[in-house]
């Protein structure tokens, strides 16, 4: 039998979307407490504040100028290619209140993992800021995206529209000739399950990165099911995490304006402007991930700032050391911790610690199974396992996605007839309900949090001149968790400094930062088995044994881009 939640089933509507459910359902904030009291977005180094009320009438405004004048329907993409800003979610809820789609992509991306992303989704329009124009122009131009469907989230740029300018469109439309929001269609059985609000690229447990179809019922569940764990003192949030990443687009831009909680948004990442925030605002808790959690605990910098207003440190997307979760309680003593365990296909968390468990004695675990979620340990033979037995974690909730885009094959091999989403993670749980992950099955490299897919770099490598077969991997980094690694059979050996030394460069030219190479490890053979398929186990611990099978050539330090 499947384990259970302990905590009371979410009261999770069927036939409302996201954006009526925030903003016009009797439970929303907005229609509850004065309008002095709504909390807001604030823009942390500006200052500059939008508060829910303006988002929704901003909102308002954007998807009628989206519709009126550039003809947004539903099911067209919208792609946001931007860091951190609090126009954000005003694109975001302004697309999804008319059914659109928005697909977030890192502003770290190149040209060519753009065009990628603009590609596999499909995207009819793309939102960005001027740093990012310059790769943003390039990829639009290559996936077909028009000019003119080229907007400005912030700031000007000659020839491309701008939100101010798209948001005074909709307003001059008049309070008559507003577009209303999306309507499911119950004659056709429509639910808020089967109306897609998102794309996030991810690996799955295997292969290439893919589009995750994310459904207005994934997020408003999602959000039930972490309110009902969120002490009612949690009313400032520190919006670090990418708005693109699944974390900070439940956690940081649709939870905070159902709790009424103001969003404190770092538009880019230092160590000293994000404690210089903290302090400011006296924010209590800080979700971060380990890589930066490893700085709060190593840093020097962070000595010469007062944080005793920190209560609670709160983790996901990757794992955290037993070494620093005891530095951690040692540095800031009187602090809680919590940590999520979930994914991309899960909308955020599968298990969550509850109030009751933020003591450190559990900072180990990713916490207690969510409300109205079930949980399955198989062995590798598909048996279900019991209490304190490790096996592959299988979830099944209203959390849970539709799919993958236009990937049957990934949709089959990841969520299977029953409705259960096979993690590639394993797991035991204990007989108070709490959940340890043990180790990890699926391929997937995980960078301060963002998923690699070791194929997109093998596919990478296996073009260049000089490499006859490849496989990569992750090993241990001290502040990233993970960085990936290529196992490299030459084809002519030879020369192999000079040779590793180029392919890391191609690597570096050809990726985003969290996809570079840490090391390369030429080898004899890559080991696979009769069907073809590498065997990551085998060279994993020959990974951890670094430099005992073949000649390895490592990253500078000048080379690293730390956070």
């Amino acid at each position: 039998m499947p384990f259970k939640s302990s905590q009371p089933d979410i009261k999770l509507p069927r036939d409302i979307t996201i954006w009526k459910w925030l903003f016009d359902f009797p439970h929303s904030p907005l229609n509850s407490i004065s309008p002095s009291q709504v909390a807001g977005f604030t823009n942390a180094s500006t200052l500059e504040r939008i508060s829910y009320s303006a988002v929704k009438t901003h909102t308002i405004h954007l998807s009628t100028a989206l519709v009126k004048h550039y003809n947004l329907t539903k099911g067209d993409v919208v792609a946001l290619f931007s860091p951190n800003t609090i126009w954000y979610p005003v694109a975001m809820l302004g697309v999804t209140r008319v059914a659109g789609i928005v697909s977030g992509a890192s502003p770290a991306y190149n040209v060519e993992e753009m065009t990628y992303a603009l590609k596999t989704s499909r995207a009819r329009f793309l939102m960005t800021v001027p740093g990012s124009m310059k790769v943003a122009r390039a990829a639009a131009e290559k996936a077909g995206i028009k000019r003119e469907n080229v907007f400005l989230l912030e700031g000007e740029m000659q020839g491309y529209t701008t939100m101010k300018e798209l948001l005074e469109l909709g307003r001059k439309e008049g309070k008559g000739g507003q577009v209303e929001p999306y309507e499911l269609v119950k004659s056709k059985k429509e639910t808020n399950f089967n109306l897609c609000a998102f794309l996030s690229f991810s690996s799955g447990t295997t292969g290439l990165p893919k589009a995750v179809m994310i459904a207005h019922q994934n997020v408003i569940a999602q959000c039930l099911q972490i309110q009902q764990i969120t002490p009612s003192s949690h009313k400032k949030i520190l919006a670090v995490l990418p708005s693109f990443h699944i974390t900070g687009l439940v956690h940081a831009l649709h939870l905070p304006i159902l709790l009424n909680a103001e969003v404190y948004m770092l538009p880019a990442f230092t160590m000293k402007s994000m404690l210089n925030t903290v302090v400011k605002f006296q924010i209590g808790e800080l979700l971060l991930v380990p890589p930066i959690l490893i700085r709060m605990v190593r840093d020097p910098i962070v000595k010469e700032y007062d944080l005793s207003c920190i209560t609670r440190f709160s983790s996901g997307a990757a794992p955290l050391s037993a070494e620093i979760l005891k530095d951690l309680e040692v540095a800031f003593p009187k602090t809680g911790f919590k940590q999520g365990y979930g994914m991309t296909e899960s909308c955020s968390c599968i298990t969550a610690h509850p109030p009751e468990k933020y003591s450190y004695k559990y900072a180990h675990m990713v916490g207690s199974i969510c409300a109205s979620t079930e949980v399955k340990i198989l062995n590798d033979d598909g048996k279900e396992l019991g209490i304190g037995e490790p096996g592959e974690l299988l979830a099944k909730g209203p959390q849970i996605v539709m799919g993958y885009l236009n990937n049957e094959e990934a949709t089959k091999h990841t969520f299977d007839k029953d409705g259960f989403l096979h993690t590639g993670d394993q797991a035991m749980i204990d007989a108070d309900g709490m959940v340890t992950i043990t180790d990890r099955i699926k391929e997937m490299i995980k960078v301060k949090g963002i998923g690699v897919a070791p194929a997109e770099l093998e596919d990478l490598l296996l073009g260049h001149p000089e490499v006859e077969d490849c496989a990569v991997l992750g090993i241990e980094d001290e502040y990233s968790g993970e960085k990936p690694k290529a196992f490299i059979v030459l084809k002519k050996n030879g020369d192999e400094e000079g040779k590793g030394r180029v392919l890391l460069s191609y690597v570096r030219e050809k990726k985003v930062r969290h996809k570079w190479l840490k090391e390369v490890e030429f080898v004899e053979v890559i080991p696979k088995s009769a069907s073809g398929k590498i065997l990551r186990r085998l060279l994993k611990g020959q990974g951890k044994r670094v430099g005992t099978s073949g000649f390895v050539v490592r990253e500078k330090v000048g080379e690293r881009v730390k956070l």
